[in-house]
Formats: C-alpha cells, sequence, structure tokens
C-alpha cells in the first residue's frame, strides 16, 4: 500500500465512522420522540436527514476515487467495497428513522392510544443492535458482529407480534385505526433498521474473515 493511499484510506474510515454516529444519533432521537410524543425533536430528525445523505454521497465518492486511482488488491480492495455496502446500509437506517420520526410527528398530534405492544423493548434491542455493529466496525470484531446477527430473529419476531396484536385492536378499538396503522408503521420501521444492522455485522465479518455469510443463518453459530 503507498503511503497516499493509505491516507486516503484512513480518511475514508473517519468519515465512515462520522456517518455512523450520526445515522445512530438519528435513531436515538426519533425513538425518544415516539416515546414522549416530541413533535420538535421528531422534526429535527427529519430536517437532519439531507446531511446524512451528503455524507453518504461523500463516502462513496472517496471509495471511487481510491477504485479509480490506486486499484487496490487483497485486504484492500476488501474494505473499500465493503465500505460501499455500509455507507448504503447506513443511509438507509438514517431514511428509516426519519420514517419513525414522521410517524411520530403524526402520533404527537393525536391522543395517546394505549400501545398493543412493548415498544420501548423492541425499540432498546434495535439499537443495541445498530450500537454492536458500529462498535463491531470500529474494533473489526466478528464475535460482536456474530452477535448482531443472531438477534436478529428476535426482532423479526416482534414485528410479527406487533400485525397481530394491531389486527386484534383495530377490531376492539375501531376509533384509533389511524393511529394503530401509525404504530405498526413504526415497527415495521424498526424490523428493517435491524435487517440493515444485521447487513452491516454481516460485512464486518466479510472484512474480516474474507467470507460471505449473508443467507447463511449457520454460518452465526
Amino acid at each position: 500500500m503507498t503511503i497516499h493511499m493509505n491516507n486516503e484510506i484512513d480518511k475514508l474510515k473517519q468519515k465512515l465512522l462520522s456517518l455512523s454516529a450520526k445515522v445512530e444519533e438519528q435513531l436515538w432521537q426519533a425513538v425518544k420522540s415516539v416515546k414522549q410524543r416530541d413533535y420538535e425533536l421528531a422534526q429535527q430528525v427529519i430536517d437532519n436527514d439531507a446531511a446524512i445523505d451528503q455524507d453518504e454521497v461523500d463516502v462513496e465518492e472517496d471509495c471511487l476515487k481510491i477504485l479509480a486511482l490506486h486499484q487496490p488488491v487483497a485486504i484492500d480492495l476488501r474494505f473499500i467495497v465493503t465500505a460501499l455496502k455500509i455507507n448504503n446500509d447506513l443511509e438507509r437506517i438514517g431514511d428509516l428513522s426519519v420514517n419513525v420520526a414522521e410517524r411520530s410527528e403524526f402520533l404527537s398530534r393525536q391522543q395517546p392510544v394505549d400501545s398493543p405492544f412493548d415498544f420501548e423493548r423492541m425499540a432498546e434491542k434495535v439499537q443495541v443492535m445498530l450500537r454492536k455493529s458500529i462498535d463491531a466496525l470500529v474494533n473489526l470484531d466478528r464475535d460482536l458482529a456474530h452477535q448482531v446477527c443472531e438477534m436478529d430473529d428476535a426482532v423479526d419476531a416482534m414485528n410479527k407480534e406487533m400485525y397481530d396484536l394491531v389486527k386484534q385492536s383495530i377490531l376492539a378499538q375501531p376509533s384509533q385505526i389511524e393511529e394503530l396503522i401509525h404504530l405498526l408503521s413504526i415497527s415495521r420501521h424498526l424490523e428493517r433498521i435491524a435487517d440493515h444492522a444485521t447487513n452491516i455485522a454481516e460485512d464486518v465479518i466479510y472484512m474480516v474473515e474474507g467470507r460471505i455469510v449473508r443467507h447463511q443463518t449457520e454460518e452465526y453459530k
């Protein structure tokens, strides 16, 4: 690796980690806005999305520039490819956090509805998954990455449970159908965030081990 390419890759790593921190904060604020019925905080999440989109573009441009100018091979090429994929997942998590915030804005202006599921438990698990996937990226910790992958099934089960509970609640509380649909949407967005956190963890495993574990759940064990 040339000194110049080494410097470019170090800068790329810093940009990717900075984007990771911003996305994690977006999710935290979106979840908080739901818990506290905070319209202003939800709007802040929405307003911050443009900056995250720009960061995602910057990281992608840096990756393409390194590929074009330095033609990396072996571990360096693997890192660039992985960075491109993780960059996309982070941007999507940012978008999904905005979707949660938009639902939060609506709910904050309605009468409180009895939530048919444990939103805080699901949100906490998804936040833990994202935090661990980012920590795995920072430390290139394959064991931590495997933990994230193993947590995904639990979030999928929570989302399915939410769907079943909302159906029951709509029958019992037809006057609150719109609020319940928004809660169901939040559950779905959280489940998708967990999927993207899992993608990041799988990419960390690829970066460290050089093997693809996507679609191979037995590889998490």
